[in-house]
């Protein structure tokens, strides 16, 4: 597995070989009833699991896509990772997850 991290290095590695920029993106459609369930909770209050959970699967589809990018590179790890969300759609029914990061290639310090 490719370790992620939003550090620009990992403790007790140095980076031997910058293999370069690595994205993963994903765009989910969002649930008719999710989107009902969200506007009651909107109106009373509360949070909104159903979009929670999407946002959260997304996201851990495009840091997995970026990991597989990054391993068919030959890294050992993604840093400097950044997660950016945005709305698409006419209606915004759409949720675009991107990570980006470096892929580099590590050596134990010392």
């Amino acid at each position: 597995m490719i370790l992620v991290t939003t550090t620009p290095s990992v403790d007790g590695y140095v980076i031997t070989n910058y293999q370069g920029i690595v994205f993963g993106e994903v765009v989910a459609g969002v649930n008719m009833f999710k989107d009902i369930g969200a506007g009651f909770r909107n109106m009373f209050g509360g949070r909104s699991q159903g979009y929670e959970e999407e946002l959260t699967n997304a996201r851990n589809e495009a840091i997995a896509e970026m990991q597989q990018r990054a391993e068919a590179l030959g890294a050992h790890a993604v840093v400097g990772v950044d997660v950016d969300y945005e709305v698409l759609g006419t209606d915004g029914s759409m949720l675009m997850v991107t990570a980006s990061g470096t892929a580099v290639q590590l050596s134990r310090r010392g």
